[in-house]
């Protein structure tokens, strides 16, 4: 039984002073301690201080959590390689329909627009015009709804340990954030050099607005992510309570041509501000003082927050429904 107990038991004599080192295998470092005191009351002060065992679960090792990292962020990349494979790859065109919708949407708006009036409210480019409210419109709806569906679309992968709920969260949003990113810079681009214009760009504003659009569609994509997979009807409602969300969200108009009171309740929805940032970014006389930076990226973190919070508590009982 000492021999069980007693890994080992060393006396070492010396000229400063009796050194004990004891080491009981499953004793806690307290009773080490103690036992260490009672022998030499100054032992304390010489012994170095005792570390954790790595066999312990509260102690993790650094090199641990760095091949966790980087476990995770292999996985996030096979995970978007086998999204633009399915979501991409198996179409005729792939890509080619990303690009085809925006810019077919933003031809229609524009043609039927000039019909109607010979300038827009806001510039005097119609495409320019449309193009800057519903691209960041666009990038809202592609980011939730991809974010939205991620557990579904990856539900058979999500039974093997090493791929998470938040890896399929993740992946689909880069997916997402990289195709929109190539349509912004296509459309865009492409509509300067047709119509030969010059703009004073404002790249920050730019890009403050791709990333707060992203951001509110990756907040409200994981509370619906949560939600769709919780009450499948909500899927449905969330189609129709959004659907007027594209007259509203001021891609035909800009927030100062509307009445009064009609704006004041329009200020409420993020995806005008982030059109509103985004026209300041390509017009520099537009004033975009109704913009506010904090309340879009509250909302879209408040959503992102509580929608990990639900999945965290309940994505097993999700995955095993």
């Amino acid at each position: 039984m000492m021999r069980g107990a007693m890994a080992g038991l060393v006396l070492v004599t010396g000229d400063q002073s009796q050194k004990v080192l004891w080491h009981f295998t499953g004793l806690s470092a307290s009773v080490r301690l103690n036992a260490e005191e009672k022998v030499n009351p100054v032992l304390p002060s010489i012994l170095p201080p005792i570390e954790k065992s790595p066999d312990r679960p509260d102690a993790v090792p650094a090199e641990g959590l760095k091949a966790r990292r980087q476990s995770a962020a292999r996985t996030v990349v096979a995970l978007v390689l086998r999204e633009m494979s399915t979501t991409y790859g198996r179409s005729p065109g792939g890509y080619l329909w990303a690009v085809a919708e925006p810019v077919a949407t933003v031809a229609i708006l524009s043609f039927a627009f000039s019909l109607i009036l010979r300038a827009p409210s806001l510039g005097t480019n119609l495409p320019l015009f449309f193009a800057t409210g519903y691209l960041p419109f666009a990038l809202f709806q592609t980011v939730s709804r991809n974010v939205g569906q991620s557990i579904r679309f990856s539900r058979s992968l999500l039974a093997y340990p090493a791929v998470t709920f938040a890896d399929a969260i993740f992946a689909r949003l880069i997916l997402a954030m990289l195709t929109e990113f190539a349509i912004w810079v296509f459309v865009l681009v492409g509509i300067h050099l047709i119509f030969d214009l010059r703009s004073i760009l404002d790249i920050g504003g730019i890009f403050l607005a791709f990333i707060l659009a992203s951001g509110l569609g990756f907040g409200i994509g994981v509370m619906n992510c949560y939600l769709t997979a919780a009450y499948p009807v909500w899927e449905r409602i969330w189609a129709v309570v959004t659907r007027p969300l594209f007259l509203i969200s001021g891609v035909f108009f800009t927030y100062d041509s509307m009445p009064q009171y009609i704006s004041d309740v329009l200020w409420y929805n993020p995806i005008l501000q982030i059109v509103g940032l985004m026209r300041k970014g390509f017009y520099a006389s537009y004033d975009s003082h109704y913009v506010s930076v904090t309340y879009v990226a509250g909302v879209a973190l408040a959503c992102g927050l509580f929608g990990f919070l639900l999945l965290y508590r309940h994505h097993r009982t999700i995955l095993n429904a």
